[in-house]
């Protein structure tokens, strides 16, 4: 299976970042930001930690019986019109998609913000097979453009600062007038806004994440703040999902259980802007939704951590809390540590994707 994992040593590249001034001004936003959002809204709340709990115990059970809830949310998705593909690692992810590329004769794909297709290094198995990808969540988008990794799992160009984001839009954007004035992010947003319109109307194909695949119903869900993630999956004639197998819950009611911690942990808001529920195509009568839809399942080494001491791990829901209150995060960054996840739950999980060894 591919690696990208970094082969130089955590404690050089640590050296490295540490000595990075750009860096070092963009992590002092962490505790601004994150930390003191987060610590507010579990103030105002009053019983989270008791929520933490009982999402814990939902997540638990899931993982105990999830070969049953897998195979409910298959039957579920399809009797939808969902066609569900199993996925034993990130090479069988990048095949599938690739030959349903080819099935649709797609040209050009949009996608809003995943993990999973990170791990896979998706966007160059799409490319070499002639596809144009384009990301669409703002910080994926000037990643993009930097030919750089994400560093943050909820905010990926967090390393960035403005004048970085200002250098990558001159060069790229080069058919836009050169006396543009960039004075705040809003300039940032809209020049995006701009550029990215014209690509969600033209996409034979959107590519999305999940948040949490639920059983119950065979839906899956994203979480966003930008609405790129809505665009993507119900413009283009085709909506691909891509989750891993421990995003699995049972109910609608688990489910949103769930979502009650994971907007607090992650960004310190309520609820995410956008939350989005789907479920089969577009059926008759539906204004809007893509033709066809495609759910793969990734497992690339998560079911060999279930019934281990690692299996706690799985439980994660990606709020990225744990690396924005790490010393060690907030003192060297994400691309310290070489892979796709960072922080500490990337230190557990990462050598339980790939092994110890790499």
């Amino acid at each position: 299976r591919p690696m990208q994992v970094a082969s130089m040593h955590f404690k050089a590249r640590a050296g490295a970042k540490l000595a990075d001034v750009k860096l070092q001004a963009a992590l002092k936003k962490l505790q601004s930001n994150f930390v003191k959002g987060r610590a507010d809204r579990m103030a105002e709340i009053g019983n989270f930690e008791a929520l933490r709990t009982h999402a814990a115990a939902i997540r638990d059970h899931a993982l105990a019986n999830l070969d049953v809830y897998l195979e409910e949310f298959e039957k579920n998705a399809t009797a939808r019109g969902a066609v569900v593909h199993w996925a034993e690692t990130t090479a069988d992810v990048n095949r599938i998609v690739c030959e349903l590329a080819a099935r649709y004769d797609v040209k050009k794909v949009v996608k809003s913000k995943s993990m999973v297709s990170e791990e896979c290094a998706l966007n160059d198995a799409l490319e070499g097979a002639g596809v144009k990808v384009v990301e669409t969540d703002l910080g994926e988008y000037i990643l993009q453009l930097a030919k750089e990794p994400p560093s943050h799992i909820i905010a990926p160009a967090f390393h960035l600062n403005m004048e970085d984001w200002e250098e990558a839009f001159r060069k790229h954007h080069t058919d836009l007038p050169a006396d543009r004035q960039f004075n705040e992010r809003r300039d940032i947003l809209i020049e995006a806004r701009t550029k990215l319109r014209s690509k969600f109307l033209a996409a034979d194909v959107g590519i999305t994440g999940a948040n949490f695949l639920v059983a119950e119903t065979g839906s899956s869900v994203i979480v966003t703040n930008e609405g790129n993630g809505d665009l993507t999956q119900t413009l283009p004639r085709v909506h691909i999902v891509l989750a891993s197998i421990e995003k699995c819950v049972p109910t609608i009611e688990d489910c949103t259980s769930l979502l009650r911690v994971l907007a607090r942990s992650a960004t310190g808001q309520d609820f995410s802007v956008y939350t989005t529920f789907s479920t089969g195509a577009r059926r008759p009568g539906d204004l809007d939704g893509p033709e066809e839809y495609h759910v793969i399942l990734l497992d690339n080494g998560r079911s060999g951590m279930i019934g281990t001491e690692f299996q706690d791990m799985l439980r994660c829901i990606r709020c990225a809390a744990c690396m924005n209150h790490c010393p060690v995060y907030g003192a060297v960054g994400g691309h310290a540590y070489g892979w796709v996840y960072p922080g500490p739950m990337g230190s557990v999980l990462t050598p339980g994707l790939l092994g110890v060894d790499q």
